[in-house]
């Protein structure tokens, strides 16, 4: 029954450590279910109730949340392969503490928490190697939070614009910066107005800092960029 989605999980961070035979043995002993969402559902709400983990087979999505005054906050853009829900499966949280929407169709994997946390009637050996997993990516996922309130204590526009810029070079070393997000959504995960931020860009743009069309951002200056982001 699974079979054919083995190709969509086999580099999932999830199953690390397991080759096909043992992915697909473990897929038809989780039993878990998979659905289809068209552009802008919601694929989980926050409040929700929480009974699996997903994982993104297909399309992109957003995770975000709401804040005390109602504003929305995109708290991450998430890819094929990548996962949701993975921080909740061994809380005592029953409800869902982000929402997530399509960014686009998406096919998602839910696996269900009860067998996940649960002991394995079957003794399977890959459910040692799945939650050693998800201890390591629950771990990542903290280190990626502190980064997110790292970005909370940068008071100024620039500062916080120039370190996330900076981020991607580091991460790729390519001056050509394609966004994964949208304006609006860049805004959200920095956690400034779309408005302040268009313009601030805009003056960045004019003092030869950057350059930018649509998507696609390049970075002039570095040292000014790296002087900005301290």
């Amino acid at each position: 029954m699974y079979k054919k989605y083995l190709t969509k999980v086999l580099g999932v961070s999830l199953f690390a450590g397991m080759n096909g035979d043992s992915i697909e043995a473990m897929l038809n002993c989780l039993k878990p279910k998979i659905s289809c969402f068209k552009k802008n559902d919601y694929i989980v709400t926050g409040g929700d109730p929480y009974e699996s983990v997903g994982i993104l087979l297909t399309g992109s999505a957003t995770v975000s949340k709401e804040n005390t005054s109602g504003n929305r906050i995109v708290m991450t853009l998430l890819n094929p392969g990548d996962i949701f829900g993975e921080i909740v499966a061994f809380s005592r949280l029953m409800t869902w503490p982000a929402t997530v929407q399509a960014q686009e169709t998406c096919e998602v994997l839910f696996l269900p928490r009860g067998k996940i946390v649960g002991d394995c009637e079957r003794m399977c050996p890959w459910h040692k190697i799945l939650v050693q997993n998800f201890l390591r990516i629950i771990s990542e996922r903290a280190m990626l939070l502190n980064k997110k309130v790292e970005y909370l204590t940068i008071k100024s526009m620039r500062g916080k614009i120039s370190t996330y810029l900076l981020e991607h070079y580091n991460r790729t070393g390519s001056r050509k910066i394609v966004l994964p997000l949208n304006r609006n959504e860049l805004a959200d995960f920095l956690n400034v107005s779309r408005p302040s931020m268009s313009r601030e860009m805009g003056k960045m743009r004019d003092e030869g800092i950057i350059d930018f069309y649509l998507a696609t951002i390049e970075l002039l200056d570095l040292e000014a960029l790296k002087l900005m982001s301290d």
